[in-house]
């Protein structure tokens, strides 16, 4: 088994912990932030974590209305950039905790008055100890360069938060629910996907929304473990010129949950399937295309966490199926430190 393997088996484990640890401090900073009631969120993180962010993101705005905004970690650690975010939030969320331009934007944030909380896995971490909230992931410790449970961990944190922030009591009560669900998606067949990924030198991911994130993910997991040169679109964007590189047997994965823009994006994947792409719909629906299975988690938003679980199970096999080692991709390291 690849470190690979047993780290998206443990991504369970991992929000029950969270969960356990952290759940009365998830809940409690959401209505913080309700009653703060901040003009904007920023978010400061890269890769994976950015990943998480994204999803962040749409809950956030979807839930509440509150606009949020990923800062470049640059602004503060190469452009010294005068930032205005006084009242406002920023949430820095990373594995390590150590990268110096994150550590960097965050320190220039709270010292243009914003409220710092960092989601982070490594609780003694530079990002940790420096902010003004800090609540640790219990991921545990990830060894495989491609992270798998500290993405679902954040994202599970990140729900908690909104929901508090919303009190969206259905979506809290589908969280408290999500490890069960999860262990579900391990057991997920996605192996009708396989074979059109192995023999892939390219493909599109697609998702809207939440499930955006999600498909952001799974691009660069591709990428990472497998070597196919994968790209994320919404199913809204793909339109406005990605479609054009689609041919027949071109293979293209959906995340497609059942919320309000699955009508769109089934539509968005008749046009695909019709312009020759070979397309696999992650729903829990009938969809264009050769259906994956999803392990429903009680709430459309939450949906994508379990389809990000199941692809994981997928292209960690696909990596060994086109000769390669998930836990060791070329030219990458576990920990990447930017300036």
């Amino acid at each position: 088994m690849t470190e690979m393997e047993r780290e998206t088996r443990e991504a369970p484990q991992a929000v029950a912990r969270l969960l356990d640890a952290s759940l009365d401090d998830l809940t409690a900073l959401g209505r913080r932030l309700s009653g703060m009631a901040p003009p904007i969120v920023a978010t400061c993180a890269r890769g994976t974590s950015d990943h998480s962010a994204g999803y962040l993101k749409y809950l956030l705005e979807i839930a509440t209305g509150t606009p949020v905004a990923s800062l470049g970690p640059s602004l503060a650690s190469v452009y010294d950039a005068p930032l205005r975010l006084r009242g406002a939030v920023l949430f820095t969320i990373s594995q390590s905790g150590q990268s110096p331009d994150i550590v960097a934007l965050q320190a220039a944030a709270r010292a243009a008055g914003a409220l710092t909380v960092a989601l982070v896995n490594v609780d003694d971490s530079p990002v940790a100890q420096a902010a003004d909230v800090a609540i640790p992931l219990q991921a545990g410790v990830e060894r495989s360069v491609a992270a798998t449970k500290s993405f679902i961990a954040a994202a599970a944190a990140a729900a908690t938060i909104v929901a508090a922030w919303a009190g969206d009591e259905r979506l809290l009560a589908a969280i408290r629910g999500l490890p069960k669900s999860l262990a579900e998606a391990l057991a997920a067949d996605w192996s009708a996907l396989e074979e059109p990924l192995s023999t892939a030198s390219s493909c599109y991911m697609v998702g809207r929304g939440p499930a955006l994130a999600i498909a952001q993910e799974a691009a660069l997991k591709s990428k990472e473990t497998a070597a196919i040169h994968a790209e994320a679109f919404s199913t809204a964007e793909i339109m406005h010129g990605p479609l054009r590189l689609v041919r027949a047997d071109f293979p293209i994965l959906a995340f497609l949950p059942e919320d309000r823009a699955a009508a769109a994006g089934r539509a968005a994947l008749q046009r695909l399937q019709a312009a020759g792409g070979h397309v696999f719909p992650a729903a829990t629906a009938d969809a264009p295309g050769k259906r994956l299975p999803v392990a429903a988690t009680g709430h459309a938003h939450l949906d994508p966490l379990s389809m990000a679980v199941s692809f994981y199970g997928l292209i960690e096999k696909v990596s060994r199926l086109r000769g390669f080692d998930p836990d060791r991709p070329p030219h990458l390291l576990k920990v990447t430190e930017t300036v």
